[in-house]
Protein backbone atom coordinates (compact mmCIF):
# COMPACT_ATOMS: atom_id res chain seq x y z
CA UNK A 1 0.00 0.00 0.00
CA UNK A 2 1.39 3.46 -0.86
CA UNK A 3 2.34 5.77 2.01
CA UNK A 4 -0.36 8.14 3.28
CA UNK A 5 -0.31 11.67 1.87
CA UNK A 6 -1.60 14.32 4.27
CA UNK A 7 -3.14 17.23 2.37
CA UNK A 8 -2.01 19.62 5.10
CA UNK A 9 1.61 18.79 4.23
CA UNK A 10 1.11 19.82 0.59
CA UNK A 11 2.66 23.21 -0.28
CA UNK A 12 1.12 26.57 -1.05
CA UNK A 13 1.65 27.70 -3.76
CA UNK A 14 1.01 24.25 -5.23
CA UNK A 15 3.68 21.84 -6.40
CA UNK A 16 3.36 20.59 -9.98
CA UNK A 17 5.22 17.43 -10.88
CA UNK A 18 5.06 14.36 -13.10
CA UNK A 19 3.39 11.39 -11.51
CA UNK A 20 4.04 7.75 -12.44
CA UNK A 21 0.49 6.80 -11.46
CA UNK A 22 -1.76 5.09 -13.98
CA UNK A 23 -4.85 7.24 -14.59
CA UNK A 24 -7.98 5.99 -16.30
CA UNK A 25 -11.39 7.51 -16.85
CA UNK A 26 -14.34 5.29 -17.79
CA UNK A 27 -17.82 6.40 -18.76
CA UNK A 28 -20.49 3.71 -18.86
CA UNK A 29 -17.61 1.20 -18.66
CA UNK A 30 -16.04 2.65 -21.83
CA UNK A 31 -12.46 3.87 -21.47
CA UNK A 32 -12.29 7.57 -22.41
CA UNK A 33 -8.82 8.45 -21.06
CA UNK A 34 -5.78 6.36 -20.20
CA UNK A 35 -2.27 7.52 -19.30
CA UNK A 36 0.86 6.97 -17.24
CA UNK A 37 2.21 10.33 -18.43
CA UNK A 38 0.30 12.84 -16.29
CA UNK A 39 1.09 15.65 -13.89
CA UNK A 40 -0.41 16.20 -10.48
CA UNK A 41 -0.80 19.47 -8.63
CA UNK A 42 -0.48 19.19 -4.86
CA UNK A 43 -1.86 22.12 -2.87
CA UNK A 44 -2.47 22.57 0.86
CA UNK A 45 -5.86 21.10 1.96
CA UNK A 46 -6.60 19.69 -1.53
CA UNK A 47 -6.33 16.14 -2.84
CA UNK A 48 -4.25 15.86 -6.02
CA UNK A 49 -5.58 17.40 -9.20
CA UNK A 50 -4.40 15.41 -12.21
CA UNK A 51 -3.56 16.81 -15.66
CA UNK A 52 -3.75 14.36 -18.54
CA UNK A 53 -2.01 14.80 -21.91
CA UNK A 54 -4.47 15.55 -24.72
CA UNK A 55 -3.36 12.54 -26.77
CA UNK A 56 -4.59 10.28 -23.94
CA UNK A 57 -8.19 11.43 -24.35
CA UNK A 58 -10.07 8.90 -26.49
CA UNK A 59 -13.18 10.99 -27.29
CA UNK A 60 -13.47 14.36 -29.01
CA UNK A 61 -13.99 17.44 -26.87
CA UNK A 62 -15.66 20.71 -27.79
CA UNK A 63 -14.63 24.05 -26.34
CA UNK A 64 -17.06 25.65 -23.91
CA UNK A 65 -17.59 29.38 -23.51
CA UNK A 66 -17.14 28.96 -19.73
CA UNK A 67 -13.92 30.34 -18.21
CA UNK A 68 -12.44 30.60 -14.74
CA UNK A 69 -9.28 31.92 -13.15
CA UNK A 70 -6.85 30.14 -10.83
CA UNK A 71 -4.58 32.36 -8.77
CA UNK A 72 -1.70 29.94 -9.42
CA UNK A 73 -2.23 28.57 -12.94
CA UNK A 74 -4.04 31.41 -14.71
CA UNK A 75 -7.08 31.40 -16.99
CA UNK A 76 -8.81 28.05 -17.49
CA UNK A 77 -10.60 26.92 -20.62
CA UNK A 78 -13.47 24.46 -20.20
CA UNK A 79 -14.52 21.59 -22.43
CA UNK A 80 -17.67 19.61 -23.18
CA UNK A 81 -17.88 15.92 -24.01
CA UNK A 82 -20.61 13.68 -25.41
CA UNK A 83 -21.50 10.43 -23.70
CA UNK A 84 -20.24 7.55 -25.89
CA UNK A 85 -23.29 5.46 -24.92
CA UNK A 86 -25.85 8.22 -25.55
CA UNK A 87 -25.01 10.90 -28.12
CA UNK A 88 -27.87 13.10 -26.88
CA UNK A 89 -26.11 13.49 -23.49
CA UNK A 90 -23.46 16.19 -23.45
CA UNK A 91 -21.64 16.99 -20.24
CA UNK A 92 -20.52 20.60 -20.03
CA UNK A 93 -17.74 22.28 -18.10
CA UNK A 94 -16.46 19.21 -16.20
CA UNK A 95 -13.09 19.22 -18.00
CA UNK A 96 -10.63 22.11 -18.05
CA UNK A 97 -7.18 23.08 -19.29
CA UNK A 98 -4.77 26.00 -19.31
CA UNK A 99 -3.77 27.27 -22.74
CA UNK A 100 -1.36 29.85 -21.33
CA UNK A 101 -0.46 28.69 -17.82
CA UNK A 102 1.50 30.99 -15.56
CA UNK A 103 5.20 30.65 -14.75
CA UNK A 104 5.92 27.37 -13.00
CA UNK A 105 2.94 25.63 -14.59
CA UNK A 106 3.96 25.77 -18.26
CA UNK A 107 4.32 21.96 -18.34
CA UNK A 108 0.53 21.49 -18.20
CA UNK A 109 -0.18 23.69 -21.22
CA UNK A 110 -3.17 22.06 -22.98
CA UNK A 111 -3.22 19.11 -20.56
CA UNK A 112 -6.74 18.29 -19.39
CA UNK A 113 -8.16 17.86 -15.93
CA UNK A 114 -11.44 16.06 -15.24
CA UNK A 115 -13.80 16.46 -12.33
CA UNK A 116 -14.43 13.02 -10.82
CA UNK A 117 -17.89 12.57 -12.31
CA UNK A 118 -20.23 11.77 -14.00
CA UNK A 119 -17.62 9.29 -15.22
CA UNK A 120 -15.52 7.00 -13.03
CA UNK A 121 -11.91 8.01 -12.45
CA UNK A 122 -9.19 5.59 -11.38
CA UNK A 123 -5.69 5.98 -9.96
CA UNK A 124 -3.63 2.77 -10.18
CA UNK A 125 -6.90 0.83 -10.48
CA UNK A 126 -8.56 2.43 -7.44
CA UNK A 127 -11.82 4.26 -8.09
CA UNK A 128 -11.52 7.80 -6.75
CA UNK A 129 -13.98 9.90 -4.79
CA UNK A 130 -14.47 13.52 -5.85
CA UNK A 131 -13.14 16.34 -3.72
CA UNK A 132 -16.04 17.63 -1.59
CA UNK A 133 -18.17 20.38 -3.06
CA UNK A 134 -18.49 21.19 -6.73
CA UNK A 135 -15.83 23.85 -7.19
CA UNK A 136 -12.50 22.03 -6.92
CA UNK A 137 -11.54 19.05 -9.03
CA UNK A 138 -9.29 16.95 -6.81
CA UNK A 139 -9.38 13.16 -6.77
CA UNK A 140 -9.48 11.44 -3.37
CA UNK A 141 -7.87 8.00 -3.05
CA UNK A 142 -7.30 5.80 0.00
CA UNK A 143 -3.78 7.18 0.47
CA UNK A 144 -5.07 10.75 1.03
CA UNK A 145 -5.64 11.87 4.60
CA UNK A 146 -6.46 15.03 6.52
CA UNK A 147 -9.39 17.46 6.34
CA UNK A 148 -10.03 18.44 2.71
CA UNK A 149 -11.21 21.84 1.49
CA UNK A 150 -14.40 22.03 -0.54
CA UNK A 151 -17.20 20.94 1.74
CA UNK A 152 -19.48 23.13 3.87
CA UNK A 153 -17.56 25.41 6.22
CA UNK A 154 -14.20 25.09 4.43
CA UNK A 155 -14.44 27.93 1.90
CA UNK A 156 -12.22 30.31 3.91
CA UNK A 157 -9.40 27.84 4.54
Amino acid sequence: MPPKLNVHNFPRPPLLEKTPRHLQIKWNNQLIADTKDAYWALETTHPPTYYIPPDSILLPLTRSSHKSFCEWKGNATYWNITNPANDSEEVKNRIWSYEKPTKGFESIKDYLSFYAGPWDCYVDGEKVEPQPGDFYGGWVTSDIEGPIKGGPGTWGW
